[in-house]
């Protein structure tokens, strides 16, 4: 009934009402569509704004991962191998392993744990002590396991050619033997903790 009322009102009215009610319902319309679209580009902005902090807060977090792995800062698992020297007669030291850990890093080994006690990183040092080798601080005995992260075909190669690790360990005068397993799965729990700058300090670039 309502909507006969206004039909009707329309109906009567002049030329010049009907053109203004025209326009204004078509201001009404832009200012709508206005509106939309204003509407929509904030969205669009908020959705954008939400996608760009979370890919900052994503790539943070991976660097921070990386930056954990290579430092030694965080426990780590993964395919590698496990290298188990043998040394009933003492012969094998801090030079022997030193290589063997050098072999490894060369192949691209991400991560190295000796005996499940010390993690081995770029600082770490080793050092001959009566009946077994110092290293960062912890005396190792034999047998001398280490476990290694990274390929493990490319990581046990490095280990078995002429002169290496393996024919150092096994030479007459050291006596020692060498077994190398490649796994899918090597766990490494030790972490080294972060020493804090005594000098450097975050600076600008540029």
């Amino acid at each position: 009934m309502k909507a006969n009322d206004k039909d009707d009102q329309y109906v009567g009215a002049r030329q010049g009402d009907l053109v203004q009610y025209i326009n204004n319902l078509s201001l009404a319309s832009q200012r709508t569509e206005a509106e939309i679209a204003r509407l929509e580009q904030t969205r669009d902005a908020l959705r954008s704004d939400t996608r760009s902090r979370r890919t900052a807060v994503e790539r943070a977090q991976q660097q921070a991962d990386t930056l954990g792995i290579l430092a030694g800062t965080v426990p780590v698992v993964g395919s590698g191998v496990r290298v188990t020297v043998t040394d009933e007669k003492g012969g094998v030291g801090s030079n022997q392993l030193l290589e063997g850990l050098e072999e490894l890093r060369d192949a691209g080994a991400e991560a190295i744990e000796l005996n499940n006690r010390v993690r081995v990183v770029a600082q770490s040092s080793l050092k001959d002590v009566d009946g077994g080798v110092l290293v960062d601080g912890k005396v190792l005995r034999a047998p001398y396991v280490i476990e290694a992260i990274g390929s493990p075909h490319d990581l046990a190669t490095a280990l078995d050619f002429k002169g290496g690790f393996i024919d150092e360990v096994q030479r007459a005068d050291v006596d020692g033997t060498v077994q190398v397993q490649e796994s899918d799965k090597v766990e490494i729990s030790t972490v080294v903790e972060p020493a804090a700058p005594q000098y450097a300090q975050p600076g600008a670039t540029g």
